[in-house]
């Protein structure tokens, strides 16, 4: 007796090596396409840096900027900058080639799935840098001025600043991932909707303790990082309650179907 056919597509299975050279080729376009862009911002590395300083600058005291400690530091932090910025332009490319890798190794009904997570994930990552640069930069800024002591000058470091920066933007674009996390935990069935709903001041409380953690120490700016990352968390709730209750339908028209 013939052994079904495992491949969704009902395509020729690779072998290690088809696998491996499939695999080298999708990195080298992603380094290339990678590589490609760095050279097109780099010569704007300048300008992206003062626009990404610009909320810092904006609320320094008069005749007041931003210094640098290191020699180097006027030439490495925008070309370290430059090369985050083309990795963030080139994030979608880069997630095309890793669903193309994986996509073959699937079934329709997981490419359906699939395709719409990868979507909403780039996305939100991008929202959640977004949502850092133009709400919660302008605040966070604002108040590390006012409270510096009197006589005190504030010159904040170019290096710094960057390393501050980058790391707010990738804190706040993995928090906007709440949904994607809270639909996948629902769909493989490791956590229920029913439980989740239960557990909503546990997690309201949770988001406002990684608010305090993540702005400073004044309720108004918890309250920005707070109110959104609960928000996030409830859309993740609903889309999962709306998955299961259509999988319940298709089950039981499944049963229906093979009753009658």
């Amino acid at each position: 007796m013939k052994a079904p056919d495992v491949n969704p597509d009902n395509r020729p299975e690779l072998t290690i090596v088809g696998h491996l050279v499939e695999l080298r080729d999708r990195i080298l376009k992603c380094v290339v396409a990678l590589l490609l862009v760095f050279l097109g911002l780099i010569y704007f590395a300048n300008d992206i840096y003062a626009f990404v300083a610009h909320p810092l600058t904006s609320v320094l005291p008069p005749d007041t900027s931003m210094i640098a400690i290191d020699p180097t530091s006027p030439f490495f932090t925008p070309f370290k900058l430059t090369f985050y910025a083309a990795l963030f332009v080139c994030a979608p490319y880069i997630l095309f080639q890793v669903w193309a890798f994986i996509a073959p190794g699937l079934y329709a009904n997981e490419k359906s799935l699939a395709i719409p997570l990868f979507v909403s994930s780039v996305l939100l990552f991008y929202a959640g840098m977004a949502f850092a640069y133009f709400v919660l930069f302008g605040i966070v800024f604002s108040f590390f001025v006012s409270v510096a002591p009197e006589g005190i000058a504030v010159a904040p470091d170019i290096a710094s600043y960057l390393s501050f920066v980058l790391k707010i933007f990738f804190a706040f674009g993995f928090a906007f991932e709440i949904p994607i996390a809270v639909f996948l935990m629902i769909w493989s069935g490791m956590v229920d909707v029913e439980s989740l709903e239960g557990k909503r001041p546990y997690i309201i409380v949770g988001c406002f303790v990684v608010g305090m953690l993540l702005t400073p120490p004044d309720p108004f700016s918890q309250t920005i990082m707070a109110v959104p990352m609960w928000m996030l968390f409830e859309v993740g709730v609903y889309c999962g309650k709306v998955y299961m209750r259509k999988k319940q339908e298709r089950e039981l028209a499944e049963q229906s179907q093979q009753s009658s």
